[in-house]
């Protein structure tokens, strides 16, 4: 008879207890799908299915399916990805464009002019400077106030029970907001400030491995891409954020586990659009680092090999 490929649990089977009557069928059997294993006592084991145990563990929740996908399907999801990120960037050039003659505006520069004769004036009214700081103090007065920002609803019959549960929660959240997650602050003045010049900002919330606590970044809208045709972030199907990241910084995510572990070689490859230097030259800044990397973090809906989305009621992909 033929040995069926799920003879035990594991998909091994010693070969030293295979009954007298047993007959492998070499046709049956892809040679690249069969590995022999000698073990210490003489014998050997046979695993019939060497991929199949390659992907024990890669069911985790958490897991990290790089580790366990083929180098070419992780290359061609790598191209797919870096395409899709052309494509948003180039469909939203227009909108950089404007938003750069926007911060010109601001008059947080002084300019040397030479038309539309030398030495004219190259102040400007600092208006939009001034509604911008305005809105931000009104809304960070609102939004963040020294009680913290956490505010707590009873559902349905209000109990004292549920009063001292509410409090609780409150006083927590606003704790954890305030005091552990330090730079919650700061990040979240910056995201007002850039409010109404650029429409739209993001906050960035997860739990850092690294510093093993919730952090929360501000996202500018210049390193937030999505697709032209997306009307919220809740419908969808890309997401990409451009990280800047050092290269120790990215030694550290390996390490932690966060990162896949690569080989990272030659300088930087890290290049500022005209919205980080028109900021840079308002500010009077200018980056020197050589080893700041572009980092692209997509949320993205994949039908990765061996993880394809399957039926429930027929099982099938």
């Amino acid at each position: 008879m033929a040995i069926e490929k799920d003879l035990t649990q594991e998909g091994k089977m010693p070969i030293d207890v295979l009954p007298e009557d047993v007959e492998l069928e070499a046709q049956d059997l892809n040679p690249s799908d069969v590995n022999v294993e000698m073990m210490e006592d003489g014998g050997a084991e046979i695993n019939l299915d060497p991929q199949a145990e390659a992907m024990q563990g890669a069911e985790q929740h958490d897991a990290n399916l790089a580790e366990f996908l083929e180098e070419d399907d992780l290359n061609e999801i790598a191209n797919e990805l870096l395409e899709e990120f052309d494509e948003c960037a180039s469909s939203r050039d227009e909108w950089e464009q404007t938003y750069k003659k926007g911060l010109e505006l601001l008059g947080f520069k002084y300019e040397d002019r030479s038309e539309p004769f030398q030495g004219a004036s190259g102040a400007t009214h600092p208006v939009l400077a001034e509604a911008v700081t305005q809105f931000q103090a009104l809304a960070y007065k609102e939004l963040l106030p020294a009680g913290g920002p956490v505010r707590t609803q009873i559902m349905g019959l209000e109990t004292s029970e549920k009063v001292a549960q509410a409090s609780r929660v409150k006083d927590f959240m606003n704790y954890q907001i305030m005091v552990e997650m330090k730079e919650y602050e700061p990040e979240f003045d910056q995201m007002l400030f850039n409010l109404p010049l650029s429409g739209s900002t993001f906050k960035k919330v997860y739990y850092d491995a690294i510093l093993q606590r919730s952090v929360s970044k501000f996202v500018p809208a210049e390193d937030l891409y999505v697709p032209y045709t997306a009307t919220s972030l809740d419908d969808t199907e890309t997401i990409m954020h451009r990280v800047k990241m050092t290269y120790n910084d990215i030694k550290q995510h390996q390490l932690a586990g966060i990162y896949r572990e690569v080989d990272i070689e030659g300088e930087g490859n890290y290049s500022s659009n005209d919205i980080e230097n028109e900021k840079d030259e308002m500010s009077g800044v200018e980056p020197k680092n050589t080893e700041i990397f572009s980092v692209i973090e997509a949320h993205v809906h994949l039908e990765i090999p061996g993880f394809e989305d399957m039926n429930p009621e027929t099982g099938e992909s």
